[in-house]
């Protein structure tokens, strides 16, 4: 029992550790904190770089202030005792604590005055004007503008860590503290932002096979507007897929079984009769209707689909005379179909998917050939239209309004109209074309033509 709450424990600490918003905040924390770092280094620069500044200008002002004043006092000691040559000590000064710590030197570097509480080493550097540093103290040097003399100042170096120190620690110290409420606001400055995309990956997650709804979430920003539209658009395709995969198994089950009982009553007659011919002939008739039917069901499942469809320019004229061609091989229809294309201009040329038009177009002249009892034509016409035209006997007003529905037949005679003439609508529509249907043609008393108005290319 415990294990097991420990496993859950843990699995909950790794799945916030791995979470998007923890990501975010950890990041967030770790550039806040990296530039937050850089900052205060670059105020420690500056305010090391600005106190010594100010200590520096109040020593070059205390140094020009005080050298008339110890060169007097200089002159006074000497006068007292004109035969000493000795370092002379100037008189204690009146706050010792913030005594200026100072000497007088000559040409040959021999200390002749010093203040009575410079200690010894104070002013171990070189003699030369100007600023320079020994390990506890920072001497400024300058020249007696009329005198061979040389006043020396010395500021102790522990002052200004000091006072940086103090400068530092009250700028880091509210800052510091301040760090980790900065990461509590962005950790929840993370999750508020994220909420969003949790809304968006809790719809996804409610969608399954039967509920393929577009995913409506408003106030999206940018960069997730775009993933919902992606996902919307992978959803609308695989509802699509879904209806053609039920569409063909319900045409499938819809098609196929009316061929499938008469070959099987066929052969079943025909072995029962010791295979007679007209028996054997009938099973054969029925499976090459199945067949048919089959491809069909085939050509209907592709064109629903219209996943594959390219878009291309087709000659159209080349495209007739191709689908014309295989039906000339055949010496039955030879003689009852005719091609009519343009021949003073140049062939049109359409967008659309060569294979999936001439699927549309055999179904086209296999519906005139079969119903149309005479002479079909294939015709060519600018600027891009396919027509296929037979005079038969034609179809009602009120068959025609209903002739592009699946599995609807006018008759025993028009069997396959409903299914032929939907795959060609079918493809039309993905091809983004018009199916124009008229019964009877234009000029003409009985017949029937239907016409494919492409895009020009």
């Amino acid at each position: 029992m415990k294990a097991r709450v420990i496993d859950r424990l843990r699995a909950g600490h790794l799945g916030q550790s791995d979470s998007l918003a923890g990501r975010l905040t950890r990041t967030l924390i770790v550039w806040v904190g990296g530039v937050w770092l850089l900052c205060v280094l670059g105020v420690v620069w500056y305010v090391d770089r600005e106190i010594n500044h100010n200590f520096d200008s109040e020593l070059v002002e205390v140094s020009h202030r005080m050298f008339d004043m110890a060169v007097q006092e200089l002159d006074k000691l000497q006068n007292e005792r004109p035969d000493t040559r000795r370092t002379l000590i100037a008189p204690r000064q009146l706050f010792p604590t913030d005594a200026v710590i100072y000497q007088v030197v000559d040409l040959h570097e021999r200390v002749l005055l010093r203040s009575a509480e410079a200690p010894v080493n104070a002013f171990d550097v070189p003699l030369a004007p100007g600023f320079a540093n020994n390990e506890s103290w920072r001497i400024y040097t300058v020249r007696h503008p009329t005198r061979e003399l040389f006043f020396q100042v010395a500021d102790p170096l522990d002052e200004r860590r000091t006072a940086l120190n103090r400068t530092l620690f009250g700028l880091i110290i509210p800052l510091g503290a301040v760090l980790p409420l900065l990461a509590l606001v962005l950790r929840n400055v993370a999750r508020t932002e994220l909420r969003v995309l949790q809304r968006l990956a809790g719809e996804i997650e409610q969608r399954s096979g039967t509920d393929l709804r577009p995913i409506r979430l408003p106030g999206l920003p940018k960069e997730l507007r775009s993933v919902g539209d992606h996902v919307n658009q992978l959803l609308e395709r695989l509802s699509q897929s879904l209806d053609v995969e039920r569409a063909l198994a319900s045409n499938a089950a819809h098609e196929l079984r009316t061929p499938l009982a008469a070959a099987r009553l066929r052969l079943q007659t025909a072995l029962e009769h010791e295979l007679k011919r007209e028996d054997v002939q009938a099973a054969l008739d029925a499976l090459q209707m199945l067949g048919h039917r089959t491809e069909k069901l085939l050509q209907l499942s592709r064109a629903e689909s219209g996943a594959s469809l390219t878009r291309s320019p087709i000659d159209l004229v080349q495209l007739a005379g191709t689908v014309a061609q295989e039906f000339w091989q055949d010496p039955r229809v030879n003689e009852r179909l005719s091609l009519k294309v343009p021949e003073d201009q140049e062939a049109p040329v359409g967008l659309g998917d060569v294979d999936a038009l001439a699927i549309a177009l055999r179904n086209l002249v296999e519906n005139g050939l079969r119903y149309g009892h005479g002479r079909v034509v294939i015709e060519v016409m600018a600027p891009c239209t396919l027509a296929v035209r037979d005079f038969g006997p034609g179809v009602s007003a009120e068959q025609l309004s209903t002739l592009q529905h699946r599995h609807v037949r006018h008759g025993s005679d028009r069997a396959g109209y409903g299914l032929g003439m939907s795959i060609v609508a079918t493809i039309v529509e993905k091809l983004g074309a018009r199916l124009e249907l008229n019964s009877p043609p234009a000029g003409a008393t009985s017949g029937f033509e239907a016409r494919i108005v492409m895009r020009p290319a």
